[in-house]
């Protein structure tokens, strides 16, 4: 079994000086790691590969810099599953809908964007966004997440 750390809407240093230890921490132990974007500074995907291999895409906060070096969305393959990865834009009433229309048979959509953790199925699908680890604007607490990878894909949200 694959595990993937997933985090978002990260804004450092807006937010915060840099994510809470304990993502830190879980992250040690992934195979993985996805931002879906809105990371502000790049400092932050130099740190987080330095943890294990990171794929990352631009959010609508991301600087030029950030913009210069990722995608605005991305696919993942994993052991036979292919993963959406897309920061998200929009309302985030309508994230599900905007999302499931930018990709074309994805097993799982990783998604940022609205702050607030998701982790559903629809349809085939697994929509699965983090919440932040920082932020507090539309997020009821901190958080960030692992998909497991073995025989099909699970989502789980770790409150900090």
């Amino acid at each position: 079994m694959k595990r993937i750390g997933v985090v978002s809407d990260t804004h450092i240093p807006k937010t915060a000086p840099d994510m809470p230890e304990a993502v830190y921490e879980e992250f040690k132990n992934v195979d993985m790691i996805l931002h879906a974007g809105d990371f502000v500074v790049i400092g932050l995907l130099e740190k987080l590969r330095a943890l294990a291999p990171t794929r990352g895409v631009c959010g609508n906060m991301d600087t030029d810099e950030i913009r210069n070096v990722l995608p605005v969305k991305d696919i993942i393959k994993v052991d036979g599953f292919k993963i959406g990865l897309m920061h998200g834009y929009g309302s985030p009433t309508k994230l599900t809908s905007v999302l499931k229309d930018e990709f074309n048979k994805v097993d799982v959509i990783v998604f940022g964007h609205s702050h607030a953790p998701y982790n559903e199925k629809i349809k085939n699908t697994l929509f699965f966004n983090p919440g932040t680890p920082t932020d507090r604007i539309f997020a009821p607490y901190n958080t960030f997440g692992i998909l497991e990878v073995g025989d099909e894909v699970k989502g789980r949200i770790i409150r900090i």
